[in-house]
């Protein structure tokens, strides 16, 4: 059915009774859009269905007998207004009287509003005089600016002709309040996404980049300029034709993934949720499966950026002209740029004539501490610059090579220049292979940014360092950082840590690659090339041995101090991780990884500087924990015999693992239980003990499923083990401890919430039951991700054998997996988790029955049966 079709069939409706024949007409209207959607342009769509919602109000209107009240308007104000409509899109509508209406009037309107709800229209209604219109929209800038873009649909023109000449003046609003409130709107708006449009799920009307933005500036110049359409700009020499041509590129591809997003969630729904971004793929071209979403997403982010250039050049230029701002103070830097009231500002037009003037544009904004911005008349000289170079990377030339490199040597480059460099796309027309990764969005929960974002923001990091709240938060980083002789080599070694991402195999190693070969063309020493390219290729190794790997275990040490090799190398990877980190997810950092991290490097340190073998630091670590846990619980009463009575049942490991204070409250805890109770059943909970998260004590008798238990009841309470040391005593006992955060990532310190945990796993453990039962439900997001389970083994120096596991982190996931062990008559010893997103790599360390590490047979067998019992809880 064409849209004519759907014309005729409304223009036939004759009955206002005849609600069947009004849904029909609707529905009609509706599949032609489904219809019609890969076969016409975006634009036709979006104004047709305005069109025909145009033509069924309308009827309704005539047939509700309305057009025989004088002096009544029907208007349609908002998106509607501008004559565009999604094809769920809310049809907003303002009944205009001229004065109060009365009893009969009041009647019809009611029937017409209800013949549209009928429908099937979402209808957004409000009923006015002249007068309330006139007042409310003085008091509330949502109101006049719908009014600002609303079109009279039918009934009488006076009466509406009659608002719009105050609309349009200044009785209402006048210009300069105005933008100043809509400024502020947008403002506000973007704060409540981080001021970023890098969202996992973002919200295509709403998102920093999206439509709001584009109807932003819409909005502004039609109250100030009182144009309607884009063209009537360009005539006033406020857009050039391109920028009108490419801001209606930009809206019209955030058309088509709203319009399939519509279709494909069957309701007037914007964000483009997981749970759809597939079928919006499929429907959009891109293919199927999980690498058509990332090319949804990657065009659709590059889409946003360009509309965010757009909307700031534009809206800088209304401001001074709205508001009529003169130029206060004005400096002159170079025969080339001015700073006028902060902002750079071109001389002449021919500022970025040659392609070496780009980077040098960039190191004068580095060296020049007042300046705050970039002049909206500069701005568009960038552009039109940046597009005059495509084709050919900045790079390729010596002179942009040598001012990249005295760029990064510049002190403050990694400020706003670098800020600024990134929002407009200059690393993105320096080099090829960071032009790969702008908009690349990675299809999980952990990679909350681009990869090309979160590579802005782990520079931004490690500059922070340096800075006065690095010295306060980070002051191991800060001391690194500000004694480093070359930072630049930190900086290169993180612009390129991810920048192989995408390319298939593995990133790191692609990525050594691509900055050996930067380094060869910006002429590095062989020395500081090493370095980059040891950096880059082992920028994970230390967050994954912090993190999967027993830190405490003098081989695991011992193995990444040969991969460090020197105390320069581990300051640098130091101080790059934890970036690398921090800059990943908004949620991702917490102090207990800052402590694993921490205790890395300070074993690994100590370790490079010290003549000792690993095992003697280690034997040297038990004794000193000892001597000062000894000494605490001297202070609080305990005799050498009750001390000792306890940790001759433990083995060295428990030492070398607990810190002092740890031992100290643990053995106190145990030892109170134990004078009072002969069956000793201890839950204990302490938020001070362990610096990076809350710990929870166990000590009774052994039994199994013991482990299972404990984590069912943790995750059920939305609290998450970060890790776990299972200690048997020779007497038959265990002495577990777990590390613990609550949902929000962080340590658990209020008192009744520790309470409830406490009471529930000690009322678990007395209950002789082995069973749990965990009601916590899949999270909408994870039903949309898939992670395949997977299981290696190693073999430790212990000869006791490493599990690593990855799979969904789905709820009852440890439980689960610590039942597979009980049935298979398996001993857990350490269990080291750790979260990334949608994602679960965990570590156990297990013996067989006999003590031993598990044969291949055991192994297959295991393997066999995590496998199967994982793929369950998806």
């Amino acid at each position: 059915m064409s849209l004519n079709a759907v014309l005729d069939q409304i223009e036939q409706l004759n009955d206002a009774g005849a609600i069947a024949s009004f849904k029909q007409a609707n529905q009609a209207i509706l599949s032609w859009l489904q219809a019609d959607f890969s076969a016409l342009p975006i634009t036709d769509l979006i104004l047709g269905r305005a069109k025909a919602v145009d033509a069924l109000v309308s009827r309704a209107w005539q047939l509700c007998g309305l057009g025989a009240f004088a002096q009544l308007s029907l208007v349609a104000v908002g998106g509607y207004g501008r004559g565009q409509l999604q094809p769920y899109s809310d049809v907003d509508l303002l009944i205009l009287a001229k004065k109060d209406v009365g009893k009969p009037l009041q009647q019809a309107i009611g029937q017409f509003i209800t013949l549209l709800w009928d429908t099937g229209l979402d209808i957004g209604q409000s009923v006015r005089t002249l007068k309330e219109c006139r007042s409310l929209a003085r008091q509330d800038i949502t109101i006049a600016t719908n009014l600002l873009e609303s079109r009279v649909l039918a009934g009488c023109t006076a009466t509406y002709s009659a608002l719009m000449q105050d609309v349009h003046s200044d009785k209402l609003w006048r210009s300069e309040a105005f933008f100043v409130a809509k400024a502020q709107e947008q403002q506000t708006r973007h704060n409540k996404f981080n001021g970023t449009a890098y969202n996992l799920e973002p919200n295509i009307k709403e998102n920093p980049g999206c439509l709001r933005d584009i109807q932003t500036i819409g909005w502004v110049a039609k109250k100030h300029f009182h144009v309607q359409t884009g063209r009537e700009l360009v005539a006033k020499d406020y857009f050039s034709q391109e920028e009108l041509d490419e801001l209606r590129e930009c809206r019209e591809h955030l058309w088509r993934v709203r319009f399939a997003l519509h279709l494909q969630a069957g309701r007037s729904e914007n964000r483009l949720l997981f749970d759809y971004q597939p079928d919006v793929a499929a429907m959009l071209g891109y293919g199927e499966g999980k690498q058509a979403v990332e090319k949804m997403m990657r065009t659709t982010f590059r889409i946003t950026s360009r509309v965010i250039e757009l909307n700031e050049m534009l809206l800088q230029r209304f401001r001074h002209d709205v508001l009529n701002k003169k130029i206060q103070h004005c400096t002159l830097l170079n025969d080339d740029f001015s700073v006028c009231d902060g902002l750079i500002m071109a001389r002449h037009a021919n500022v970025f004539a040659q392609p070496e003037q780009l980077l040098q544009f960039f190191i004068l904004i580095a060296s020049t501490p007042d300046i705050s911005g970039i002049h909206h008349y500069t701005l568009r000289l960038l552009r039109l610059a940046r597009r005059r170079w495509r084709g050919q990377y900045l790079h390729q030339f010596e002179n942009c090579r040598q001012l990249f490199m005295a760029f990064l040597a510049t002190p403050n480059a990694f400020g706003l220049a670098w800020d600024l460099m990134h929002r407009h796309g200059i690393m993105q027309a320096y080099l090829p292979q960071w032009d790969q990764i702008v908009g690349m969005m990675q299809f999980d929960l952990f990679h909350a940014y681009t990869v090309d974002e979160h590579t802005h923001r782990l520079v931004k990091q490690i500059y922070g360092f340096a800075g006065k709240d690095g010295a306060k938060d980070f002051p191991r980083c800060q001391r690194i950082v500000s004694n480093l002789d070359h930072p630049e080599y930190l900086f290169i070694a993180a612009l390129f840590h991810d920048i192989a991402k995408g390319r298939g195999g593995d990133h790191s190693e692609l990525g050594a690659l691509d900055v050996s070969e930067f380094c060869a063309t910006h002429h590095l020493s062989d020395e500081a090339a090493e370095l980059i390219e040891w950096l880059v290729a082992n920028h994970l190794t230390m967050s994954v041995t912090a993190q999967r790997r027993d830190i405490y275990d003098p081989d695991v040490v011992a193995e990444f101090c040969a991969q460090v090799q020197s105390q320069e190398y581990l300051d640098h990877l130091y101080v790059l991780t934890l970036a690398d980190i921090r800059a990943t997810n908004d949620n991702l950092w917490n102090d207990w990884k800052a402590s694993l991290l921490r205790e890395l490097y300070l074993m690994t340190s100590k370790a490079l500087e010290s003549d000792q073998t690993l095992s003697q630091d280690f034997q040297q670590r038990i004794r000193k924990h000892q001597s000062e846990a000894r000494a605490s619980l001297h202070a609080q009463g305990w005799q050498d015999a009750e001390i000792d009575s306890l940790w001759h049942n433990l083995d060295s490991n428990y030492f070398v693992r607990f810190k002092a204070i740890q031992i100290a409250w643990q053995t106190n805890a145990i030892l109170t239980a134990i004078k009072s109770e002969q069956d000793v059943t201890l839950v204990a909970i302490s938020e001070e003990t362990c610096r990076g998260g809350t710990e929870v004590l166990i000590y009774t008798k052994d039994r199994p499923s013991l482990f299972a238990q404990v984590v069912s009841v943790i995750d059920s309470c939305r609290c998450s083990v970060q890790d776990a040391s299972i200690s048997s005593t020779q007497d038959g006992y265990v002495l577990d401890s777990f590390t613990i955060l609550n949902e929000q990532n962080e340590r658990i310190d209020q008192p009744a919430s520790l309470a409830r945990i406490q009471k529930a796993i000690h009322r678990q453990l007395v209950s002789g039951s082995d069973i749990w039962r965990n009601n916590r439900k899949l999270s909408r997001q994870m039903k949309q991700l898939s992670v395949p389970t997977k299981v290696r083994f190693f073999t430790n120096q212990a000869g006791q054998t490493l599990l690593e596991l990855e799979a969904l982190d789905a709820p009852g996931l440890l439980a689960t997996i610590s039942k597979v062990f009980v049935e298979l008559n398996l001993t857990l010893h350490m269990a080291k988790i750790t979260t990334i997103g949608e994602r679960a790599e965990d570590v156990f360390i297990l013996s067989n029955a006999d003590d031993q590490g598990l044969t291949q047979s055991q192994q297959l067998a295991l393997k066999k049966q995590l496998s199967a019992a994982l793929d369950n809880l998806s």
